[in-house]
C-alpha cells in the first residue's frame, strides 16, 4: 500500500475535508505493515472500498420557529461501512457540523463499533442546527422535521442512531416520537431513548465509565493504580460528567473542567455536588464554566485557556475533536503526565500524538477508550430486540467485559518490542483486520 498515493486520490476527490482526512491517515500510517502482509485485501481493494463511505443522505430540513418564521438547516446521515452489522452511530445538532466532520466520525465510529465485539457497523449523521437557545416546542418541531426526512433510511436492521453533541435524551426522543408515528411500529431504530420507551440503564454515563474502566486497564499494565491519582478533564457535558463521576468513585482527584469560555481548576477536586453542578452549567444552556468558580470560591476560573497546563498525573480530553494540540502536549510532557486517554473522538491532533508517543507517555485513542457509550447503545439493541431491560448492574457488567476485551486487543496488537503499548497502533489494527475480514468475507461489491 502506498499511503501517499491513497491520501493524495482522496484529496483530489475530497479537498478542504481536513478531519476525515486527518482520520484516514493516521488508520493507513498503523495498519500499513498488517496491509502489507495480506496481498488478499490489496487485490480486493480494501482500503480504497474502505475509506469512502457506502453512501451518504444529505437533505433540507425545514422547520417554523416560535415567531412564526421559516428556518432551513442542512441535514446528514454518513452510512460508512455495514459489514459487520447495521449501521451505528450518532447524531450530532451543532453549528460547526459538516461533511468532513461528519465522515471523520463515521470512519472513526466503523473501528470503534469493531473493537466492541458487537455486531455494528459504522455512521454519523446530524445537522449545523443548534439546540442552543431554541425552545423546547423549536426543538421539537427541528427534530421532527429531521426525522420526516431519514425516517426511511434507518431501521433496527439497517441503521441505528443515537444521540452525540446537542443530542441527548429529548432530542433522541422527539426523533424516536416521529419514526414511530411515520413507520406505524415500536422498534429498536434509535438508541439513547428514555426507560420509559425501551432506553438503556446507565446510558447516559456509559461514555465516561467505560473510559475510566479503560484507564483503569490502562494503570493496571504498568503496575500501576488509578487511586489517588489528580486527573485533568476538558468538557463538562454527559461525557465529562460521566468521567468525573466515575474517577471520583475509584478514589481519584479530578482538579478541572472547561468550557468554550475557558477552565476550572479545583484543587478540592470536583466531587459531591460539585459533579451535580455539572449537569445545572449544562442545563442552563449557557455553555459557560465561570459561574463554578463563583459558587466554589477556592476553585479558579482561566479564561480562554485550556486545563493541559496544569501538573496532573492523567490527561483526559472530554470535548471535541483536535482539542489537545502540538504545544498542548509539549505542557503536558514538561509537567510529567503519565498517562493521556481521549474520551473525545480524535481528541488530540497528529502533532499531539507524535509527541507522547516519543516521550514514552502512555496514550489511548477515542476510539477505544471512549468506545463504551457506542457498547451501551449495542446493549440498548440488545434489549429491545429482546423486549425486556436489564438492571444497572448488568448493563455495567457487560460494559466492564466490554472495555476489558477492548483493552486486550489493543495489548495484542499495540505492544511494541520494546515493551511500549501503542494503543492507537493496536486500537486501528484490532478494529481494522475485523472489518476487512468481513468485507472478505462477502466479496467485491
Amino acid at each position: 500500500m502506498d499511503i501517499n498515493q491513497v491520501m493524495s486520490s482522496l484529496e483530489l476527490k475530497h479537498p478542504g475535508e481536513k478531519e476525515y482526512l486527518q482520520a484516514v491517515r493516521e488508520v493507513l500510517l498503523c495498519v500499513a505493515d498488517v496491509y502489507n502482509q495480506h496481498p488478499e485485501f490489496e487485490k480486493a481493494k480494501i482500503i480504497e472500498r474502505m475509506v469512502e463511505p457506502d453512501r451518504i443522505y444529505t437533505f433540507r430540513v425545514t422547520w417554523t420557529d416560535d415567531r412564526g418564521e421559516v428556518q432551513n438547516n442542512i441535514g446528514y446521515r454518513v452510512q460508512f461501512n455495514n459489514a459487520i452489522g447495521p449501521y451505528k452511530g450518532g447524531i450530532r445538532f451543532h453549528a460547526s457540523v459538516n461533511l468532513s466532520i461528519l465522515k471523520f466520525l463515521g470512519f472513526e465510529q466503523t473501528f470503534k463499533n469493531a473493537l466492541t465485539t458487537l455486531p455494528m457497523g459504522g455512521a454519523k449523521g446530524g445537522s449545523d442546527f443548534s439546540p442552543r437557545g431554541k425552545s423546547d416546542a423549536e426543538i421539537m418541531r427541528f427534530c421532527q422535521a429531521f426525522m420526516l426526512e431519514l425516517w426511511k433510511n434507518i431501521g433496527p436492521d439497517r441503521d441505528v442512531p443515537a444521540g452525540d453533541i446537542g443530542v441527548g435524551g429529548r432530542e433522541v426522543g422527539y426523533m424516536y416520537g416521529m419514526y414511530k408515528k411515520l413507520c406505524n411500529q415500536c422498534d429498536g431504530s434509535m438508541t439513547g431513548k428514555a426507560l420509559e420507551f425501551g432506553g438503556s440503564r446507565i446510558r447516559p454515563e456509559a461514555t465516561g465509565f467505560g473510559a475510566l474502566y479503560f484507564v483503569q486497564q490502562m494503570l493496571a499494565m504498568q503496575g500501576d493504580d488509578i487511586k489517588g491519582k489528580t486527573i485533568a478533564v476538558s468538557g463538562f457535558g454527559n461525557v465529562a460528567w460521566g468521567a468525573v463521576t466515575k474517577a471520583t468513585e475509584l478514589g481519584a482527584k479530578v482538579v478541572t473542567i472547561s468550557g468554550p469560555d475557558g477552565y476550572i481548576y479545583d484543587p478540592d477536586g470536583v466531587s459531591g455536588d460539585k459533579i451535580d453542578y455539572m449537569l445545572e452549567l449544562r442545563a442552563s444552556g449557557e455553555d459557560i464554566v465561570a459561574p463554578y468558580a463563583e459558587r466554589y470560591p477556592n476553585a479558579t476560573f482561566y479564561p480562554g485557556r485550556r486545563p493541559w497546563e496544569q501538573k496532573v498525573d492523567i490527561c483526559l480530553p472530554c470535548a471535541t475533536q483536535n482539542e489537545v494540540s502540538g504545544d498542548d502536549a509539549k505542557n503536558i510532557i514538561a509537567n510529567g503526565v503519565k498517562y493521556v486517554a481521549e474520551v473525545s473522538n480524535m481528541g488530540c491532533t497528529p502533532e499531539a500524538i507524535d509527541a507522547f508517543i516519543e516521550a514514552g507517555v502512555i496514550y489511548a485513542p477515542g476510539k477505544a477508550v471512549n468506545a463504551g457509550g457506542v457498547a451501551t447503545s449495542g446493549l440498548e439493541m440488545t434489549q429491545n430486540a429482546m423486549h425486556l431491560q436489564w438492571s444497572a448492574a448488568e448493563v455495567d457488567a457487560k460494559l466492564h467485559t466490554i472495555m476489558s476485551d477492548i483493552h486486550t486487543q489493543c495489548v495484542t496488537y499495540g505492544t511494541e518490542p520494546n515493551g511500549y503499548i501503542n494503543y492507537m497502533k493496536g486500537a486501528n489494527i484490532a478494529g481494522f483486520m475485523k472489518v476487512a475480514n468481513a468485507m472478505m468475507g462477502q466479496g467485491v461489491m
